[in-house]
């Protein structure tokens, strides 16, 4: 199967996510909430809602004021489904079930090595690069999504 950029960027976002402190599982819902907010961002938003209020890890408060959830500078939204807080995007909720749908299963039996190589690549970086929605994208991200996603299709194939 072919790993492209989307699964990259939700791969190195979730890793992200679970170096800041989120659990395994939320990490990967943010994971894939970001992809798809960068795949939707890529094409140009039809439309954008303002919202306020938030919690999160990093500059922003920890405090809950609605639906927002802050990841250093970078802002996403919530909601609970069955007891548990997922990130949404667009009104679909993203779980640790369509992660493993949508990007654990291009890497096929291949996924847990991958996991592992993107917990290493997020470990090398500073917590302020972490926090920042810029430097993630321009000095995690973008310099190796190419690279990462070859490597990692070739060994899912």
């Amino acid at each position: 199967m072919k790993v492209g950029r989307f699964q990259v960027m939700a791969t190195l976002q979730a890793a992200r996510a679970k170096e800041l402190g989120l659990p395994e599982s939320r990490a990967k819902s943010w994971g894939l909430n970001r992809a798809i907010f960068y795949a939707v961002a890529k094409r140009g938003f039809k439309h954008s809602a303002q919202r306020s209020g938030g919690h999160g890890v990093g500059k922003k408060t920890l405090a809950k004021r609605g639906l927002a959830y802050y990841m250093g500078d970078e802002m996403a939204y919530t909601t609970k489904k069955s007891g548990r807080v997922y990130f949404t995007f667009g009104g679909a909720i993203q779980t640790e079930a369509d992660f493993k749908s949508k990007i654990e299963a291009q890497f096929g039996e291949h996924f847990s090595t991958a996991w592992k190589e993107a917990i290493a690549i997020i470990h090398q970086y500073p917590k302020d690069v972490l926090l920042s929605q810029n430097r993630f994208f321009g000095e995690v991200y973008r310099p190796r999504r190419d690279e990462l996603a070859s490597k990692w299709t070739e060994a899912s194939e």
